[in-house]
């Protein structure tokens, strides 16, 4: 398992040198996002394709 620092560090290593705190902020949010999706989607469990497709059927038809 790698720890926040290491993780922190191949983000660091893969961004172009000339990025901003901006740009650090940002990647760094969108894989906390996902970190806690997949947290999520493992706890609660997901919805298949279909059943996303038969729900938003019924949605978007009213």
């Amino acid at each position: 398992m790698n720890t926040a620092k290491d993780e922190i560090q191949s983000l660091l290593q893969k961004l172009p040198d000339d990025c901003t705190f901006e740009d650090i902020q940002y990647h760094l949010y969108v894989i906390e996002k996902l970190r806690k999706g997949i947290e999520r989607a493992e706890s609660e469990g997901v919805v298949s394709q279909e059943e996303v497709e038969k729900r938003l059927s019924k949605w978007a038809s009213k």
